[in-house]
């Protein structure tokens, strides 16, 4: 089984990091490539491409002008959004990062498809933007590259199931493109006064704490997925099918 996660917008690339393995991403050239291109937007359009602000319209344009030049770090410990704020990559022991590094992946859009100590620079590039050099939008320009690696991967891997953790936005990346590979998809519910919710800030969380509970626990079956019992999730066996499975907080 491998997992997948979608990237975070916020990053660290200050915390003090034990000494730790690294790997270098597969399509570390396409990005390079990408950033290039992208050092030719102006703040203004980062802006209007990315709805962010002017001041983080410039912190970007400034990272893909100094792209070549910026630090390192493995992408796991760099990420610091709420996904992983729940994968909490800091505690987890040797054996699990190692874990990880063979059943986790994480699409990104300068990226590609990453493993967790495939080293990245600072960068923020999302999947569903509308731009990429001569072409329309990030996906188009990716095609089927993302979706060849992860069915290369999974064939490596043996068992021929992708546990998507990922956001539709990122998912589309190789939504359609993995024939042959049972994708399971699974959604987190809250419990609400009409019945069971998405909020979407714990669902981003419990992503995270299921593809932690997955490396912690060396699950490589995924039937046994359905077990994921972290912070008060069940599994829904009412609400759920073979290949779309929900959880529900108590």
């Amino acid at each position: 089984m491998i997992a997948l996660l979608s990237p975070a917008k916020t990053l660290d690339f200050e915390r003090v990091l034990p000494p730790l393995a690294v790997s270098t991403p597969h399509f570390v050239e396409e990005a390079t490539s990408l950033a290039r291109s992208a050092a030719n937007l102006t703040q203004k359009r980062l802006s209007e491409l990315m709805h962010i602000s002017p001041r983080l319209a410039k912190l970007n344009a400034d990272r893909f002008r100094d792209f070549p030049e910026l630090p390192e770090r493995q992408a796991l410990f760099a990420f610091a959004g709420d996904v992983y704020t729940g994968f909490e990559a800091h505690t987890l022991d040797e054996p699990g990062v190692t874990f990880a590094q063979d059943h986790l992946r994480m699409l990104s859009g300068l990226y590609g498809l990453l493993r967790p100590l495939d080293t990245i620079k600072p960068y923020r590039l999302e999947m569903g933007t509308r731009w990429a050099p001569r072409h329309k939008s990030l996906t188009d320009w990716w095609g089927d590259r993302i979706a060849a690696l992860l069915r290369e991967q999974v064939a490596e891997e043996g068992s021929g199931v992708v546990l998507n953790l990922a956001s539709q936005e990122y998912f589309a990346a190789v939504s359609g493109r993995l024939s042959g590979i049972r994708v399971i998809e699974v959604e987190f519910r809250e419990p609400g006064p009409n019945g069971p919710r998405f909020i979407s800030f714990n669902a981003k969380r419990a992503r995270g704490m299921m593809a932690r509970w997955m490396c912690e626990h060396y699950i490589t079956d995924v039937d046994a997925m359905r077990g994921f019992d972290t912070d008060g999730y069940r599994f829904d066996a009412e609400e759920s099918d073979a290949d779309r499975w929900r959880f529900t907080r108590a």
